[in-house]
């Protein structure tokens, strides 16, 4: 398969095509760096990259910014930010990215675990991640041509533990976190919330 993996320069998007590499044929997407460039939060942006990449079989985004902050620090612009970006960025990847996937295609976008497990600053995150995780369920109820769409739903990954001199005790190594978007690319299920967790019996 052509996979295209959106935030593939990120943390989790590096082990993702790491992943998908010598399995499939993998074009890397970052907002400044990968093969091709795109803004999540331009839908012209989102068109002009799918126009760029071509024929392709399945869609990963590990990608998408939102703001964390307590409620009394929290903006407006705040929750615009988060919501244009990290939700109806990866909205818009499977809402123009039905035009050009082929039959039978899928797509895997991410949440986190914020969406179940919230936090102290953490509401304008767990309300774009929750609000995906909707989508997902109801968009795989209509999308044609037997495409399949599915969301990943990492824990706290190590790494971005270890660079932000937190605990790891409950952090899940970005390879381990990777299988589920692997899972998701090569399985059959959609409609589907994936827990890393889960898949490796943690």
């Amino acid at each position: 398969m052509r996979v295209v993996v959106v935030g593939g320069t990120g943390t989790i998007g590096s082990a993702v095509v790491a992943a998908l590499t010598g399995r499939h044929e993998v074009v890397v997407v970052g907002r400044n760096r990968g093969a091709v460039q795109v803004d999540l939060a331009s839908p012209d942006s989102i068109r002009a990259m799918f126009q760029s990449v071509g024929k392709l079989d399945a869609v990963v985004s590990a990608a998408g910014q939102a703001k964390f902050g307590s409620l009394d620090e929290l903006t407006d612009a705040d929750y615009v930010f988060s919501f244009s970006n990290k939700m109806m960025g990866q909205v818009n990847l499977v809402r123009i990215g039905r035009q050009f996937i082929a039959d039978g295609g899928s797509f895997t976008l991410t949440s986190g675990v914020l969406s179940h497990e919230p936090m102290k600053g953490s509401a304008s995150i767990s309300m774009v991640n929750a609000g995906l995780e909707g989508f997902v369920r109801a968009a795989a109820l209509e999308l044609p041509r037997e495409m399949r769409v599915n969301i990943v739903s990492p824990p706290w990954v190590t790494e971005t533990l270890v660079a932000r001199k937190m605990d790891t005790a409950h952090g899940m190594p970005a390879a381990s976190v990777a299988l589920a978007y692997l899972a998701s690319v090569e399985g059959t299920m959609t409609g589907q919330t994936l827990d890393p967790r889960m898949l490796v019996g943690r």
